[in-house]
């Protein structure tokens, strides 16, 4: 119970600094450049700033320092940028770190000792999983918003409008998260950017086929010239059928995949519940080594299982 009480009271501790560094935390260009990883030169003011902004949150300040220039941290700051989250490299692992200790710690409080591995695998994973849908999720979004932006800015340009202010149409029009996005680069343009750099920062932010071809078409257009407006109309066309499709099969696929998750989910739901309540019933499953044979060939069908019924439901058009 002593080291049930200090273990708390560091989890404690390092909860009350993480929610003081979220909410001193850098916001606005500064977030994006940080996030992306880019290393443009500042002023001395601003570098100031900065720094007085982050003293409080040394923790995590210590652990972007930690993770700074490897790959994996670069990685996960683009994935934090595209998922829109206003936390650095360092408040996410240092978020993942502390469930996994809470969780840890509650299953070794309800003397479930067994799941405590458990507990904590599932909190170092959760925050992960939650970062993924988010940024699924803002990706569908801004691909379902493609169709509607392309008409918006068609529509500006023939009504006379530089491809500039048809994106500053959609930043202040269109609903999120399209509208976020070509804010910033229009925030980009008038700091002086270059067209391709800021599309390019669009690209790694909103990683889509769609505004690839986009992004070609103005690019190529630029350089060579044309009519913009009727190549744009043929895009916005295509994406739209695209959509439509998409759409049509998702819903033909719905209860196939809603299956896969309720087959895959099912064992480890009702063996956490009859654990539980029955802890003696589950025990010789995880005292004896047959009982661990057969969770690990269990697993491995469970994912073999959930792997199959994904590559049935998926279509790709």
């Amino acid at each position: 119970m002593e080291f049930l009480a200090i273990a708390g009271g560091i989890v404690v501790i390092a909860v009350i600094l993480l929610v003081v560094g979220l909410s001193r935390g850098s916001t606005g260009e500064a977030l994006v450049e940080e996030r992306l990883g880019r290393r443009e030169r500042r002023s001395e003011r601003e570098t100031a700033v900065g720094k007085a902004e982050r003293r409080d949150n040394f923790v995590s300040a210590a652990v972007d320092r930690a993770v700074e220039g490897r790959s994996f941290a670069q990685n996960l700051a683009t994935q934090l940028a595209q998922a829109d989250l206003k936390w650095t490299v360092g408040e996410f692992l240092v978020l993942t770190l502390l469930l996994s200790l809470l969780l840890g710690l509650a299953f070794y409080g309800l003397r479930r000792y067994v799941l405590i591995p458990v507990g904590v695998i599932v909190g170092f994973f959760a925050p992960r999983v939650f970062l993924g849908s988010r940024r699924s999720k803002r990706l569908k979004e801004f691909n379902n918003q493609l169709g509607d932006a392309l008409n918006l800015i068609v529509n500006s340009l023939r009504a006379g409008y530089s491809t500039v202010q048809a994106l500053e149409v959609i930043a202040s029009e269109m609903p999120k998260p399209i509208s976020t996005e070509f804010g910033r680069v229009v925030l980009e343009l008038q700091l002086g950017a270059s067209f391709d750099v800021a599309m390019a920062n669009l690209m790694r932010r909103m990683p889509s086929a769609d505004m690839d071809l986009i992004i070609t078409a103005m690019s190529v257009q630029r350089e060579v010239g044309g009519n913009l407006a009727e190549v744009l109309d043929a895009i916005s066309f295509t994406i739209r059928e695209r959509v439509r499709i998409k759409g049509e099969i998702r819903t033909l696929t719905a209860q196939g995949r809603y299956t896969g998750y309720l087959i895959t989910g099912l064992p480890f739901v009702l063996g956490g519940v009859i654990y539980l309540i029955n802890p003696e019933f589950m025990g010789p499953l995880f005292s004896d080594p047959c009982g661990w044979l057969m969770v690990g060939i269990s697993l491995v069908l469970i994912v073999i299982g959930y792997i199959s019924i994904n590559k049935i439901v998926s279509i790709e058009v």
